[in-house]
């Protein structure tokens, strides 16, 4: 997390791409959006890839869209930030924009200790008889799920449970071990931690893998730590292969949660990420995302899904709240296959005395690759219903698929199983159904409004 010396407060912008032709999306929001990347298809023509966009979160009482756009050829980014400016108040626009998203800022602020110290990079294994270094650096905002990589993962072949104490006068620990069961399960583990010689910090991580005869691997870290200014942060990551108990097909998931809360202002953040894999091409990915600075919070909660024969579903849902009642969000859907799709979409803002403006808008696409019908309305009496020469364009297929992560899972894919005897075979359960979608938000993610 990287932040200027100083407070938590942090400066939120929100960046919003531009709908080609769209109607303006007239609101007041001061949220955090996913890092997403969008590629061109043409209908009748090849595609190129659009570049990606990031927000974080301001707050006031009106907001003012500037628009920003830079790039050429195929390379394109295009954004809009929505800032609060007490100057101004927002009017209503003959044309239209589109969220995509676009990379944030973490929590930045100029006073907080918490998110102001530069990150250190140890190296990730020490030699023995060496105590660990300290990893009190706190998780990243917005970074999505690491490669196992960027963790350098190294577990000891052997137990060891080893102490000691630093020339500065922090202590630490580090101690190994191995876990079995049935099935051919083994856990190998290492855990590792310390504190300062006064005890007003501290951190732990602790790295592991599994397998077990099925064929199941995993890989995984959890860390924690906490500062002499009272900041505290929690994170953990894995990712696992396994074979799909229906379609037989070689699975791969990752998933990641990171969460971190100042301990001098009422401000903190939480995010999940996860996404799935298989050999056919089918990929889900989701996000959960929450934050809160001081009176205003903030949520959001995207999705994406391929099922490798060119359908794609795509949504975004995010919205904030003041301490006064302000209220204010906004939200999007794309489905399409093989060039035949909708679109639509709302935004919406609650003032404290419970009145509310809205607006929706929604799109229609033929396959043709030059026709779209796009209609809409507002609450303040705008409506729209046009048919225009427009080419379709949507992503056909995940930026970072099945071939990529199998080429950034190589610890994973070596985990070595436990020999297994001659005439023992796994015990594999496939229940009486498959499992039902399971929905792991976080329980302070309200409904949108």
């Amino acid at each position: 997390m990287a932040a200027s010396p100083g407070g938590f407060t942090a400066q939120l912008n929100f960046k919003l791409g531009r709908r080609p032709g769209g109607y303006p999306m007239r609101n007041q929001l001061g949220l955090d959006l996913e890092v997403r990347k969008r590629r061109r298809l043409r209908v009748e023509a090849t595609s190129d890839r659009v570049g990606t966009a990031r927000i974080s979160c301001c707050c006031s009482d009106s907001v003012v869209p500037i628009r920003r756009s830079s790039g050429s050829g195929k390379s394109i980014e295009k954004s809009e930030d929505w800032r609060f400016d007490p100057k101004k108040s927002s009017h209503s626009h003959s044309h239209r924009v589109r969220v995509h998203a676009s990379p944030a800022l973490p929590f930045a602020s100029p006073q907080s200790p918490f998110v102001s110290k530069k990150e250190k990079i140890y190296p990730r294994c020490t030699p023995r008889n060496s105590g660990p270094q300290s990893r009190d650096t706190p998780p990243r905002r917005d970074t999505g799920i690491a490669n196992e990589k960027d963790w350098g993962i190294s577990l000891l072949n052997e137990n060891v449970i080893e102490s000691g104490t630093n020339e500065d006068g922090s202590t630490w620990y580090r101690e190994s071990g191995e876990d079995l069961g049935e099935n051919g399960y083994r856990c190998r583990w290492t855990r590792m931690g310390g504190q300062s010689h006064d005890g007003s910090s501290e951190w732990k991580e602790t790295w592991w893998e599994k397998s077990d005869w099925t064929g199941y691997k995993e890989l995984g870290v959890e860390k924690s730590g906490r500062n002499a200014e009272g900041d505290s942060w929690w994170e953990t990551w894995q990712e696992n292969l396994h074979q799909d108990e229906w379609s037989n097909l070689a699975r791969i998931e990752r998933s990641a949660q990171k969460q971190a809360k100042s301990g001098t202002e009422n401000a903190g953040w939480y995010e999940k990420w996860w996404e799935k894999y298989d050999a056919k091409g089918w990929t889900e990915k989701k996000a959960y995302k929450y934050g809160r600075l001081n009176e205003q919070s903030w949520w959001e909660k995207w999705g994406e899904q391929y099922d490798g024969r060119g359908s794609v579903l795509k949504w975004t849902d995010k919205w904030a709240e003041t301490m006064l009642g302000t209220k204010w969000g906004d939200k999007w859907e794309d489905k399409f296959f093989a060039g035949i799709g909708s679109r639509q979409g709302e935004t919406w803002h609650v003032t404290p005395g419970g009145e509310r403006w809205s607006r929706t808008w929604g799109e229609e696409h033929f396959g043709n690759g030059s026709k779209v019908h796009k209609y809409g309305k507002s609450t303040t009496g705008e409506s729209w219903d046009i048919v225009v020469d427009e080419e379709t364009y949507y992503e056909a297929e995940p930026h970072y698929g099945w071939a990529d992560v199998v080429g950034d899972s190589s610890q994973l894919l070596s985990i070595e199983p436990r020999e297994r005897p001659p005439g023992v075979y796994p015990n594999l359960d496939f229940g009486s159904s498959p499992p039902p979608p399971s929905d792991d938000s976080p329980e302070d993610l309200p409904p949108s409004q």
